[in-house]
């Protein structure tokens, strides 16, 4: 198990934190809490509505045309320490009528004392195309990023690291059928599978471009007004590597003012040493 994480949205404390300005500074720390009580509420919220599948049901009622949002974020230091960092979040939807397209892209670097410490781009393009309530295609095209993955240490291999510990570039472009198996307002479930190319590149600059097959899978139960099941699974394999993950979680409502989201995130490679990671989450909203 890697770490588990509770997170509880408390909007009271915001409200009890409006003190008046004067006190708002960072150095009284009002302000410093203030903002990382948003970003615990932005977190939660976030893994609380990846629950809701807009596309559960079929094609998402999207407005047709051309629609997107954007943040951008940049903070700079200098003193007793230098520092920069910068993030970009871009989110892009274009709809013509049957065919529904999304971009979305995230980006951030860092630096410290002059020395790059984070340099990640992660970009995904989704487009389906619905030939009625059931039977859709899809185009997925996916790129990763760490500017900073290195060759292997000697130390690293005597750990047992690999290449796959490693991977500078990893991106798939790929085709094929998706499928609704059933769909009803409290049961849901959709496959789809398809070929594409596959690309790794390593911190020792080597790469591999190779076929490569995906699958995947998305389950959602309705036990009651209150609880529901989601399940979503995801595979990829090539011959450098088999990749898969499975994502489940259950969400409570428990009161209209408390709502709980439990998940559990496993990560599977097989080109790794240590080939999966577990992540146990626990969400809680509460309201007064």
């Amino acid at each position: 198990m890697k770490y588990v994480t509770l997170l509880a949205s408390a909007s009271t404390l915001v409200v009890a934190l409006a003190v008046p300005a004067l006190a708002q500074d960072s150095l009284v720390g009002i302000d410093t809490l203030d903002d990382r009580i948003d970003d615990i509420e932005q977190d939660v919220n976030e893994d609380m509505a990846r629950a809701e599948d807009a596309n559960r049901f079929g094609n998402p009622e999207l407005r047709q045309g051309f629609s997107g949002s954007a943040a951008l974020g940049y903070s700079g230091k200098t003193g007793n320490n230098d520092s920069q960092d910068f993030s970009l979040g871009l989110r892009l939807h274009n709809v013509s009528g049957a065919f529904v397209q999304t971009l979305g892209a995230a980006i951030d670097f860092s630096e410290a004392e002059g020395n790059s410490t984070k340099e990640d781009i992660f970009a995904v393009y989704d487009g389906n195309y619905y030939f009625n309530d059931r039977f859709y295609g899809f185009v997925l095209g996916r790129v990763q990023m760490d500017g900073l993955a290195d060759q292997l240490t000697a130390d690293e291999m005597a750990d047992g690291l690999t290449l796959g510990d490693k991977v500078k570039r990893d991106a798939f472009l790929g085709v094929g059928p998706g499928y609704r198996v059933v769909n009803t307002p409290d049961v849901t479930w959709r496959v789809q599978a398809g070929l594409g190319i596959s690309y790794l590149e390593y911190g020792d600059n080597s790469s591999t471009t190779e076929a490569a097959a995906i699958a995947s899978s998305r389950l959602y139960y309705k036990f009651s007004d209150t609880v529901f099941l989601t399940n979503d699974t995801d595979l990829l394999n090539s011959d450098s590597a088999f990749r898969a993950n499975n994502d489940l979680g259950v969400n409570f409502k428990i009161t209209d003012a408390i709502s709980t989201r439990v998940s559990y995130l496993t990560e599977y490679n097989d080109s790794r040493a240590i080939k999966t990671d577990n992540k146990l989450g626990v969400s809680m909203v509460f309201g007064f």
